[in-house]
């Protein structure tokens, strides 16, 4: 199969049956071969029963319904394990992303070979507080990953296949396949500019609690990538560190009340200087640190998934 198109939807009734016709004159026209994979995540309107209706009119629609609402994420990666398609599509089910532009995705992945393209929505049609937040937040997330696309959470992206099969995608991690992408080996990741449409029914599904989740999810993502197989690398490290940095406070203090005695001088008490206590404090916390670092290390030790590796290719094995 050509083409897999998997779509989140949350309580979009009025937009579905024209989303999904809309995908079918487009991909009927480019002669692919394709299925439109729906996701409910746990709507309590009448969206999945318009997806069964689908269903049963077009053998190429496909549902999958949750018994509540887990997430735009959980969507993804149960949409990704039921695709069969050698290029994935991603859309939001609002009719704000266009299935016009699926021809050139598709294109884009088969012929000028990359792993994952990523849309752009340049022109949007948001309020201005969420295209704010929005810029403020894809160029954080640029520096932090080094990957140059403009907007990292446009749900309208193509990947590869071995793409979305190679990557695990949870919580709110849906911002940030292309890190995940990354870290898993797929490098060429592209960049498309895409129309964006005016909501045409309803409202949005997101608050502004979205752009908190997304910066903590960059810290989070940050860390799993760097040291998710080797957290002593860092608590071992910064452990260690403050732990001399205590000692060395500890230590300036005994050696000043040892010269005071040598000397004949009347030695202050070392208990009266805050640097012990501050000292003291930083030896503990570096100790903790440093355990904290350990017993990751032992948790690795018998994680399933610690020697799973992604093997590219394989020659007379």
């Amino acid at each position: 199969m050509d083409l897999s198109v998997v779509i989140p939807v949350y309580n979009e009734e009025e937009s579905v049956r024209e989303l999904s016709e809309w995908i079918e004159k487009v991909c009927v026209a480019s002669k692919s071969s394709f299925e439109i994979i729906f996701i409910d995540d746990g709507s309590t309107d009448s969206s999945w029963n318009i997806i069964e209706e689908l269903a049963g009119q077009m053998k190429f629609v496909k549902g999958i319904r949750f018994r509540r609402n887990y997430g735009k994420a959980a969507a993804l990666h149960t949409g990704f394990a039921e695709s069969s398609g050698d290029v994935v599509i991603t859309m939001d089910s609002d009719l704000q992303d266009s299935p016009d532009e699926i021809p050139e995705l598709y294109r884009m992945i088969r012929e000028d070979g990359y792993h994952l393209v990523s849309g752009w929505k340049k022109k949007r049609y948001d309020p201005l507080i969420k295209r704010s937040t929005s810029k403020l937040y894809n160029l954080t997330a640029r520096i932090a990953s080094g990957i140059k696309l403009h907007d990292f959470n446009c749900g309208l992206k193509a990947y590869r296949s071995d793409v979305v099969k190679s990557i695990e995608v949870f919580g709110e991690m849906h911002r940030y396949i292309p890190i995940l992408a990354k870290e898993a080996g797929f490098r060429k990741i592209g960049e498309k500019i895409v129309e964006h449409h005016p909501r045409k029914y309803g409202v949005t599904k997101y608050g502004l609690d979205r752009f908190v989740k997304g910066y903590l999810d960059l810290l989070t993502i940050g860390f799993i990538t760097r040291f998710g197989k080797s957290p002593m690398h860092l608590f071992g490290l910064l452990g260690t560190l403050m732990f001399l940095a205590g000692f060395a406070m500890a230590a300036y203090l005994g050696i000043r009340k040892l010269v005071f005695v040598h000397e004949g001088l009347r030695a202050p008490l070392v208990t009266d200087s805050p640097y012990f206590y501050i000292g003291l404090t930083v030896m503990v916390i570096g100790s903790f640190m440093f355990l904290t670092g350990f017993l990751g290390e032992l948790i690795n030790r018998t994680a399933t998934e610690r020697n799973t590796y992604l093997i590219k290719d394989k020659v007379n094995i």
